[in-house]
């Protein structure tokens, strides 16, 4: 049998807890509540797929990258540190990113199917994006895909 990604997770924090890993423990914790959360949403309860739970981890990691820049803005260190470790612990359940020399060569090649395909200039960022996001779901951030693509079609 294979075991699902929220299974993991569930694992992982049994094994935090046990280790009194208090930053990993309480982390996984939240990070499954926005999983149940996510799976009560709408009209009918249902098992979120391992896309989806990803999905949600990579929304909870986002969340303290901001909170981390917010906190380290606002002069208060310690918070802003705690915010990165827990993104550093979430950070271990998602796909490895892109560097930045693999999403130009991938966002690269989508100018010129988008070009090949008659769509030029600032114009053509939806045409792009619908060709590179599908190829890295997951591995790179929407919004630095977005800066690429604007540098890349404003030449």
């Amino acid at each position: 049998m294979t075991t699902t990604l929220k299974s993991k997770l569930q694992d992982d924090l049994n094994a935090a807890i046990k280790e009194r890993d208090e930053l990993r423990s309480s982390t996984l914790r939240l990070t499954l509540t926005a999983i149940t959360k996510e799976e009560v949403a709408g009209k009918e309860k249902r098992e979120l797929s391992d896309d989806e739970v990803l999905k949600v981890i990579t929304k909870e990691a986002k969340k303290r990258r901001e909170a981390a820049d917010a906190f380290a803005q606002g002069g208060r260190a310690e918070s802003a540190e705690r915010e990165k470790a827990e993104g550093e612990v979430l950070a271990a359940y998602l796909p490895k990113q892109l560097s930045d020399d693999e999403l130009n060569a991938i966002v690269a090649q989508a100018v010129g199917e988008a070009k090949a395909a008659g769509a030029e200039g600032p114009r053509a960022m939806g045409a792009v994006m619908k060709i590179v996001n599908p190829k890295v779901a997951g591995q790179a951030e929407g919004g630095r895909v977005a800066a690429v693509v604007k540098k890349l079609l404003a030449g």
